[in-house]
Formats: structure tokens, sequence, C-alpha cells
């Protein structure tokens, strides 16, 4: 490696774009639907409590790995691993896990761009509620429109990445999650202040286990644990490269502690628009996924201004997801500078192509392919890819990470702690060896096998 590797330019730029990579729709759209389901604030502290012992010392492992082999994902584990052991294979599954996660994020984050400009140009003024609901079944329908938004987000996050690591990637995340934040206070403020809001704000703030109890505890440790794991996309390397960018000022621990908090910021008050607005209005805070895009889009027509807030919630959602978009775009295009010595130029450009190609079938799965239904019936492409990263590679991957970091046939965790514990800050727990080394992949190995407990045991017992 001839070539100086690229570096951020500072601190905050290296918080807000791994942050911005695991605040994305996991945090707006997923967190409150499941605390919602499960019975509002109990939830949210085993949550929390989860994000700790789950996903920080996963978190402080894949950028220990980045920075101490400077390398993206596809050769880091080649360059630490002991001679004669084989974890570098991990390396390319890694990298594919981040093109199938882009397969169907570049079409969620284009519904969020359509659903922006119809909010903005008045679309949903005037219609009952029955059709705003077939707005959005509408849309599904439409593989042209579809499309259209998908190379939108596509050619937005390829974009940015294109423009180079500080100028484009940093720069412009950093402006990103300045207004991401400014236009979620100013809608938690609007939400808060509605007629009839102080019932949502009881429900999402004062925990009632009673609650909990009635949708089952079991159902809501192990929801808790999957949305902890799923918020940070741990395991595919997607956290790795941004350790690759960054000096030996500051320990990983403390970085991943203000990177969760950050990340957990916006969850919880992504909660606090949506669960005051929803009881103000009379309207189920559980509505699951269709809460989004059929139950906000009817409270902002309830609402005094509607329009105008329902456009600034979807820009906050846009901002959101194309975050994400960019960070993983960006351990994507890094792969084929490290890996095949490609310019960044060339490699946005045939990753364009590529990513816009396999984007496809997750656009056709909602319209000319909504037979195909691999998941049982009511399933299609996108819950499949889904499926492939969030129930085996991310719990798979985050194994593989466990394993390298504490076995001595891998990494090993003296160079673990070493690269860890390098800079000012907190450091990592020496009590915690035993419990990163046995417990924690124990529990990681239960995520997995719950995952497909819950996809197939249906599916058979039928």
């Amino acid at each position: 490696m001839s070539q100086q590797r690229e570096r951020l330019a500072s601190r905050i730029g290296f918080i807000f774009l791994s942050a911005g990579c695991a605040i994305g729709l996991g945090n707006v759209w997923r967190f409150p639907f499941i605390t919602g389901q499960y019975g509002g604030a109990a939830f949210v502290l085993i949550y929390i409590l989860f994000l700790l012992i789950f996903g920080l010392p996963i978190m402080v492992m894949e950028f220990a790995i980045g920075r101490a082999s400077q390398q993206n994902i596809g050769l880091a584990m080649k360059t630490l691993q002991p001679k004669g052991t084989k974890w570098h294979v991990y390396g390319p599954i890694a990298i594919g896990g981040n093109y199938v996660l882009m397969m169907f994020y570049t079409t969620v984050s284009g519904w969020l761009f359509a659903y922006l400009w119809s909010m903005a140009k008045g679309a949903f003024v005037g219609l009952t509620p029955d059709q705003v609901g077939a707005y959005f079944g509408g849309m599904l329908g439409n593989a042209g429109m579809m499309t259209f938004w998908m190379v939108l987000a596509t050619l937005l996050g390829l974009g940015i990445v294109g423009m180079g690591l500080q100028k484009g990637v940093e720069k412009i995340t950093k402006y990103m999650m300045t207004a991401l934040l400014a236009v979620m206070l100013l809608l938690v403020v609007k939400s808060v202040s509605l007629p009839g809001a102080s019932e949502g704000l009881k429900f999402y703030l004062l925990p009632d286990f009673s609650r909990l109890q009635e949708s089952g505890l079991w159902n809501a440790i192990y929801a808790a644990m999957g949305q902890a794991f799923f918020t940070l996309s741990l395991g595919i390397g997607s956290m790795a490269i941004f350790g690759s960018y960054i000096g030996k000022e500051r320990t990983l621990t403390g970085e991943s502690v203000n990177i969760i908090a950050l990340d957990t910021f916006v969850a919880l008050m992504s909660g606090l628009i949506i669960f005051p607005a929803s009881f103000a209005f009379g309207v189920s805070p559980g509505a699951g996924p269709s809460l989004i895009f059929i139950t906000l889009p009817n409270i902002f027509n309830a609402m005094q201004g509607g329009r105008l807030w329902g456009s600034l919630f979807f820009v906050f959602m846009s901002f959101a997801a194309l975050s994400t978009l960019v960070a993983v775009f960006e351990n994507i295009i890094s792969y084929w500078i490290d890996v095949k010595g490609w310019s960044r130029k060339k490699a946005v450009i045939v990753n364009i192509v590529a990513i816009i190609v396999l984007s496809m079938p997750c656009v056709l799965g909602f319209n000319i392919l909504s037979g195909f239904q691999p998941l049982g019936p009511g399933s299609g492409v996108l819950d499949l890819e889904d499926f492939i990263v969030s129930s085996t590679l991310l719990p798979l991957g985050s194994l593989v990470f466990l394993l390298f970091c504490c076995s001595k046939r891998g990494w090993g965790w003296n160079a673990f702690i070493k690269e860890a514990d390098a800079g000012q800050g907190i450091k990592f727990p020496k009590w915690a060896r035993t419990y990163v080394t046995y417990i924690l992949p124990a529990l990681v190995l239960l995520v997995f096998i719950m995952g497909y407990w819950n996809i197939f045991y249906p599916l058979l017992s039928k």
C-alpha cells in the first residue's frame, strides 16, 4: 500500500458519520412502532440495557479492527490474522452483506423521498384516511415510479461518496446530521404541545410493567435484543471502515459510547414526535410499519399547518435514510479502492450501475414479482433481503468479530485491548473479558437462532 490512507478531518466528523450509519430507519421507523407494540417506557429501559451490554462491545471491536489494520473490512482481517488462519474469508462476505443491505435500503429511502415530494406539493391535502392508505398502495404498485425514486436515492448517496472522503462524505454528513437534529427538535416541540398529547407522553415515558407482561416479557426482551443489535448495523464491517479513517488520540470505547448515545437520542426523540401526535389524534401507536406511510400522513392532514410539519417530518426521515446510504456506500467504494486499487471515480461509476441493477428485484417485488413469496404468504423480495442481512449476516458477523478479538487463534484479546484503549477516554473494562469471550457469543447465537425460529417455525408447523 504505497498511497497514504485518507483521513477524516475532525472528531465530530467521525462521530456524526458513524452515528449517521447507525441512525437510519431502524431508529426513526422501527423503534417507535416496536416500543408501541411492547407497551412504551418499560420496553425502552430494556432496550437501553441491551444497547450497552450487546451493542457497545461489538462496536468497539469493529472500530478496533478497522483502526489497527488501516483497511476496509475486505482486507482488515487478512492484515491482522495470525499466519495460517482463514479469518479473512469473512471479509468479502461482509462486503456482500453491505450490498444486500443496499438492495432494499435504496428502495425504502426512495419511498421517503417520494413522500417528502408529495407532502411538500400538497398531494395529501383533503384526502380521507382510506385515500391516504390507497396512495401508499398505489406507489408500491407503480414499478416505474418506484424505480425513479430508487435511482434518485442511489445517485444521491453515491454522488456524495464520489466527492471524496473529507469534501463529500464527511462535510455533507455533518450538515445533514446537524439539520436532522434541528428539524427533529422542532417536531418534538410541535408534537408535545398538541392538545391531548399528554396521554402519549405518559405512555412513552412512564414505565408500566403490566403492559409489558401483557405483550409477553420474553417477546419484549427478544425484541429489545434484536433492536439493539440491528440499529447499530454491526457485523458487516460498516463501522470498521470509519475506524480505519481515524487516529489514535481517543479510546474507542469512549467514542462508541458517544455514537450510541447520539443514536439512542434520535430513537427516543422519534418516539416523542410520534406518540404524543398519535394519542392527540386517537391513533394506535403500535400500528406497525404502516405508521410512517399511512398513519402519520393522516395525522398531518388533521393538524393545523400539517403540510409544513409533514414536509419537515419527511425531511428528517430522508436525512436519516441518506446518512445510512452514504456511510454504507463509503464502505463499498473503499473496498474497491483498497482491494482492486481503483480510483474513487471509477469505483463510484461501476457501483452506480451495479446497485441500480441489484435493487430492481426489491422494487419489482411489490408489483411485477409480487407472486414471489419466499418466506410464506404475504412476504416479498424485501423481506427475504432483510432476513439475509438482519437475521443472518449481522448476528453471524458479530460472532466472527467477537471470536476474532477474543480468541488466541484470532487477533487475540491483548492486541484488541491495546488498540481499543489507545488514546484518551474511557477504557474497555478488563473485567468484561469473560463476558465477551463466553456469554456474549452465546447471546448473539441465541438472537440468530430465534431469528430463524420466528420465520420458519410458523411455516413448518402449518
